[in-house]
């Protein structure tokens, strides 16, 4: 194919007459090699440039028709043409060469990265898969527990109720029947654990709505010390064993934030800590002004604690530390308080994380909120 071309070339020159020059023949036979260099290679090149250094001497350089040369300076152009067309050639196949390699690299990288992108999602899928099972074995205990306990105290209330008001045969002994005070504290336990049950519904939207991004937080500004005071109010049920002691900085800034949400915050918080600390302890809640436009909320017991590799954890869905046995004690809990605080706390742009009290006992989760903007 390469003997081929400057075949033709040299024809179509020789058709072109006498008027044509050596140097132009020249460079059409050199653009002629460079060609076949691009697409066929160096070795086809490399014929070409012979014989296009054997045409250009026996057509065109004098005496024509001769492979002799008498001029001197024709040796020299053509053992320069020789040269250039030999390099040229080959350059131009060490590029082509260079190109198929990158292009084989290219395909090579790309190849890697699908199979690594193929891996990767594989283990990611394993890995929720992994996941999923674990959050469905953890909801399934915490619906087990957490709603069957409290039907079960309800059920047995509103069964030993209505007994108490049907009519009492003759033959029937009515020492057993409930006195106002025993009736009065089967209401009350039907109304607490009818709240238990809101709460556990409650937690599980609240939980599905940060899952799914879809908290609207209403902010406004307030005051940091109203919020706080209102959810020690509220949580003065669930605290009724423990001494609250509230500890509110002065002159406190005001905060754009979503009451409701940051008061279901300290809620919670409060909520973990009667539940993890003995009867009778101190429970300590802490407001204070903190760094860069920030304000710091403080809630801590002097429960058992928690192990530091546990302290990230506890803030995922349906965890609590006493499934790992680092607790004694076995209270009732979801496990969705602190999944709610930190999605509530990002929420806003604030950070919430846990530290010890001291080397031995006691929780304090610490809540860091921006005040917002001015």
């Amino acid at each position: 194919m390469a003997i081929f071309g400057i075949a033709i070339a040299t024809t179509v020159l020789k058709f072109l007459g006498e008027g044509i020059n050596a140097i132009t023949v020249a460079l059409i036979l050199l653009l002629v090699v460079l060609f076949t260099a691009s697409v066929w290679g160096s070795g086809p090149a490399v014929l070409a440039s012979l014989m296009a250094v054997v045409f250009l001497n026996y057509f065109f350089l004098p005496p024509v028709g001769a492979l002799t040369i008498e001029d001197p300076e024709n040796w020299v152009a053509l053992f320069v043409f020789l040269v250039t067309a030999v390099t040229t050639g080959e350059l131009s196949a060490r590029a082509k060469r260079r190109a198929a390699e990158a292009e084989a690299g290219r395909n090579e990288i790309e190849r890697l990265y699908g199979e690594l992108q193929n891996t990767f999602e594989q283990s990611s899928q394993a890995k929720a898969l992994k996941q999923s099972e674990k959050l469905k074995t953890a909801l399934l205990e915490a619906v087990t527990h957490d709603l069957r306990t409290p039907l079960t105290s309800i059920k047995a209330s509103v069964t030993t109720l209505l007994q108490d008001l049907k009519p009492a045969s003759d033959n029937e002994n009515k020492e057993g029947l409930l006195d106002v005070e025993g009736r009065e504290e089967m209401l009350e336990v039907i109304d607490e654990e009818t709240d238990r049950l809101d709460r556990f519904i409650e937690g599980l939207m609240e939980l599905a709505r940060i899952e799914a991004g879809d908290m609207k937080l209403r902010r406004q500004w307030g005051s940091v010390e109203e919020i706080t005071r209102t959810a020690v109010k509220r949580a003065a049920l669930l605290t009724r064993d423990h001494q609250v002691h509230t500890w509110i900085d002065d002159e406190l800034p005001t905060v754009r934030v979503d009451e409701r949400a940051i008061a279901e915050v300290v809620y919670n918080l409060l909520d973990n800590a009667a539940k993890y600390s003995p009867n009778g302890s101190e429970i300590r809640v802490e407001a204070k002004a903190g760094e860069e436009g920030t304000v710091k909320l403080i809630v801590e017991d002097q429960g058992p604690g928690i192990p530091a590799e546990l302290r990230e954890r506890v803030f995922e869905k349906f965890y609590r530390a006493t499934q790992d046995g680092s607790s004694a004690r076995k209270p009732a809990g979801t496990g969705m308080g602190l999944a709610i605080v930190r999605g509530i706390v990002e929420a806003h742009g604030g950070r919430v994380w846990i530290e010890p009290v001291n080397e031995h006992r006691g929780t304090r989760v610490v809540v860091i909120l921006p005040t917002g903007d001015a």
